[in-house]
């Protein structure tokens, strides 16, 4: 008997069921394995776990490209960019300048803006399986929320298909006075930030947490089931310490392909 043998004969059942899952669950055992858990409160991260991409730096591009903000605004915020790629900006910091670069405009421009770029960018990216999940777990009376640090203009309108109201959304987002957008930060969830917002909210544990990044773990750490969806590399490896599977909607696994990642 070789050394991976022994290994799986010391394994319960369940541990080995758990062991075969680092390579992935099919879609069929990801919903069993949520609704096993009977969910009462469920909290789902969004870009790249709802739908595939960054809307959150994509609105960002699109908007400059748009002329939404001034010359100088958008110089500041290239170069800000610039350096949180090379690790010289925090990625709360960066989040938050990428709400506080539209101080000054009105709060219905981006409203506007953010329903002309969601239906050009964003819906057409929607993971099939995981409108087909929500629609599953709001039927049985499960409390959705989400949980995003994409600005709450794009967030909104990117969760109006899913039926998440306003109310459940917590997202990067500033100040609004008499219609105008300030720079005042209100949120900026994003790692532990994203923990502590839905502790704010009374979510200290909840039933099921989906997210695809490591700045996820925080909250999925928090769940009594987490979920990873669609993970970066970075948060596969963590999952796989922690003994958490994952799950890769078909749509991802294309573009994962296409790409030679993971």
């Amino acid at each position: 008997m070789n050394p991976a043998d022994r290994t799986k004969k010391r394994l319960t059942p369940a541990q080995t069921e758990a062991l075969q899952w680092t390579a992935g669950w099919t879609a069929e055992e990801f919903e069993r394995l949520v609704f096993e858990g009977k969910p009462r409160v469920a909290v789902f991260d969004c870009d790249g776990t709802l739908w595939g991409g960054d809307a959150g730096y994509g609105f960002m591009a699109w908007s400059l490209e748009q002329g939404l903000v001034s010359r100088s605004t958008n110089d500041w915020v290239d170069s800000r960019y610039r350096d949180y790629l090379a690790g010289n900006v925090s990625e709360a910091a960066m989040c938050g300048e990428m709400v506080q670069m539209y101080a000054g405009l009105r709060d219905s421009e981006l409203r506007d803006a953010a329903a002309r770029y969601v239906e050009e960018f964003v819906r057409g990216h929607v993971f099939a399986e995981m409108t087909a999940l929500v629609e599953k777990m709001q039927q049985a009376g499960v409390d959705i929320w989400a949980v995003s640090s994409t600005n709450r203009w794009v967030i909104a309108e990117g969760l109006r298909d899913f039926g998440i109201t306003d109310e459940h959304i917590l997202a990067a987002e500033v100040r609004v006075k008499d219609g105008n957008i300030t720079d005042e930060i209100v949120d900026v969830p994003t790692d532990e930030a994203k923990a502590v917002a839905l502790k704010r909210m009374g979510l200290t544990a909840p039933d099921a947490v989906f997210g695809n990044s490591i700045h996820d773990l925080a909250m999925l750490e928090m769940a009594r089931y987490a979920f990873p969806v669609n993970p970066s590399p970075a948060l596969k490896e963590a999952a796989a310490k922690r003994g958490w599977g994952y799950f890769r909607p078909l749509a991802a696994k294309g573009v994962e392909a296409a790409v030679g990642g993971e």
